[in-house]
């Protein structure tokens, strides 16, 4: 997204990245179409996986390759700023390492928080225990000498700043959500791309695409337990979760089914399909759909960027959302969705009492809703080019200093 806006506001992109042959992950190749014709993209080798899977993380695999090779860039073309959106987390080290080495600038872009509490956590020397501990030992180290970090929204990185108050002397900070790219929905119209995982009935179907996080669990119950409350209500509702499995590639990794099934809703109003799938078909299922429903975390910092994709597909969305998301106020100014707020985990009773209220509103809306109708005024702020353009901003004010 940055990318494709980033020369139009005079700063020419060179991205680093790890040579595809190295991801364990199913390529998807669609993607590429959606780049600049004359993207410079430079690929570095990783490790291997090898026999037994001892790291699988792709930024740790391929660290000494990404730090040879920007060493190489920043020294031989006189870079202005290195930029490393994290995860992987392990990659925020290389701008104190390259900084050390080369004296370039640099800044974070947290996409997800690097310190911050997994279910588990708590249990002594289990694996999110270790994560925990590392996060915190590293973070204080990767960006003690940043000049920028930013997220999709403040919240993702105020833990830095008070666990580092040094940094608000020297660190600038932002916040700017992911936009959508309209030019995405363009393509996709000239791709031979069709939905697979479910077909259009007569029902009215909502689409969730996207993985689930660990806080999203308990205002998902909240929801379940409403609709089994008054299942009639429900009776001609779909909600289809798409991508929501334990990993990326495991087709039976199922996390939403067993919820489903103690409710008595699995394959009648609840479907699920664990396995993440290529974006742009994530696209093709929200153009079948009637609409878009999009599930928030008890976390308060979290935003969800695909309001923004739910958007330009033109279908009405249907949001359940810590009330200080900013996404709330997005889609209640431009007039892009329905959404129910609720404050956090103690007050999940709000979801299970107001859910089936906002069902009936969401049905009666919807029959009158035209994409046409949304504020787009409010909605182009938070496209990719002016979200660029907001990074740019950032970026001149941190080279200028």
């Amino acid at each position: 997204l940055f990318a494709q806006h980033l020369p139009a506001f005079g700063w020419q992109p060179i991205i680093l990245t790890v040579h595809e042959k190295f991801y364990e992950e199913k390529l998807d190749w669609n993607l590429v179409k959606l780049l600049p014709n004359n993207l410079r993209i430079e690929k570095v080798n990783a490790f291997p996986i090898g026999k037994f899977r001892m790291i699988g993380d792709i930024g740790l695999r391929a660290f000494f390759q990404l730090y040879k090779r920007a060493k190489q860039l920043i020294l031989s073309e006189k870079i202005d700023f290195l930029y490393i959106p994290i995860p992987s987390f392990y990659c925020a080290l290389l701008g104190r390492w390259l900084h050390h080495s080369t004296g370039v600038k640099y800044g974070i872009d947290y996409i997800d928080p690097w310190v911050h509490e997994f279910p588990g956590s708590d249990k002594i020397f289990s694996r999110h225990w270790f994560s925990t501990k590392l996060a915190k030992l590293l973070e204080p180290v990767a960006v003690k000498k940043a000049s920028l970090i930013t997220g999709v929204a403040a919240g993702y990185y105020k833990g830095v700043q008070e666990r580092n108050p040094a940094l608000h002397a020297s660190c600038i900070f932002g916040a700017m959500p992911y936009g959508g790219e309209a030019q995405d929905h363009k393509i996709l119209q000239d791709l031979p791309l069709k939905p697979y995982l479910f077909q259009k009935t007569n029902k009215l179907q909502l689409v969730y695409a996207g993985a689930m996080l660990p806080k999203a669990f308990a205002p998902l119950a909240a929801i379940f337990k409403a609709i089994a409350a008054d299942k009639a209500l429900f009776s001609e509702i779909e909600f289809h979760f798409i991508g929501t499995g334990k990993t990326p590639n495991d087709p039976v990794g199922y996390q939403i089914k067993s919820m489903a099934e103690d409710n008595g809703l699995w394959n009648t109003i609840v479907f699920e399909y664990p396995q993440r799938i290529p974006y742009l078909d994530v696209l093709i299922h929200l153009k079948i759909a009637d609409g878009i429903f999009i599930l928030g975390s008890t976390e308060p910092h979290y935003t969800p960027s695909k309001v923004y994709q739910g958007i330009l597909s033109g279908k009405p969305i249907l949001a359940v959302l810590h009330n200080q998301s900013t996404a709330v106020t997005f889609l209640q100014q431009s007039g892009g969705g329905l959404v129910l707020p609720f404050d956090g985990e103690h007050h999940l009773d709000t979801i299970e009492t107001y859910f089936p209220f906002l069902i009936v509103q969401y049905i009666e809306w919807i029959k009158n809703f035209n994409s046409a109708s949304i504020q787009q005024e409010i909605f182009e702020s938070y496209s990719a080019k002016n979200i660029t353009k907001q990074l740019v901003t950032l970026l001149n004010q941190v080279v200028s200093c």
